[in-house]
């Protein structure tokens, strides 16, 4: 790693005759991996964004509730915890009829003790099979909001890691012509090291 000194904004763009053609290639390598990282950061964030963002809108187009009848009693019972009643949810099965007509049966979290034939709400997709109660709009905005920015944040790490393995192979050529040039120049100068 080589020595370096304060911090100076822009200095890789600054006239120095000192300057070798690899600080200008990394000059230009810097530039363009932080604009590609935040390119495909800023693309990637959205197009994840906006694919689960329509993916919840549909569902919430598409998802139905139904109801459902429990086919047993549920398991358990209501309990009263000093005057307060706490519903404890218990799986039990239960059948629902489609939009299509046709019989479908599965497993829904209701009141514990619950009695047969009692109605419930189930969520269903097109096809009649059981699915979760669909996020609202604002939710949605938000699981988007987080997962797009996952996303972005993934993928803007791709170029960056590129850039920085791109730039320690620049630095070690720097330094290997260094070498070869001070092994040239430095027994000119008189005593030697080493």
């Amino acid at each position: 790693m080589a020595l370096r000194g304060p911090k100076v904004w822009l200095w890789r763009w600054r006239r120095n005759p000192l300057k070798r053609r690899a600080d200008r290639v990394e000059a230009w390598v810097v530039l363009g991996v932080w604009s590609l990282t935040a390119f495909v950061g800023m693309l990637a964030g959205t197009t994840v964004s906006r694919s689960v963002e329509d993916g919840l809108a549909r569902e919430r187009v598409e998802w139905r509730p139904l109801v459902a009848r429990l086919d047993e009693r549920a398991p358990g019972t209501n309990s009263e915890n000093g005057g307060v009643s706490r519903t404890e949810q218990v799986w039990a099965k239960a059948t629902w009829t489609a939009v299509d007509g046709s019989a479908h049966s599965g497993q829904l979290r209701v009141p514990a003790g619950s009695a047969a034939g009692t109605s419930v709400t189930v969520w269903t997709d097109p096809e009649g099979r059981q699915v979760t109660r669909p996020v609202t709009e604002s939710q949605a905005h938000v699981r988007a909001f987080l997962i797009g920015s996952v996303a972005g944040i993934g993928a803007a790490a791709l170029p960056l890691v590129g850039g920085r393995a791109l730039r320690r192979r620049l630095e070690r050529l720097r330094m290997d012509q260094w070498d070869a040039e001070w092994s040239r120049f430095g027994p000119m100068w008189g005593r030697t090291t080493g």
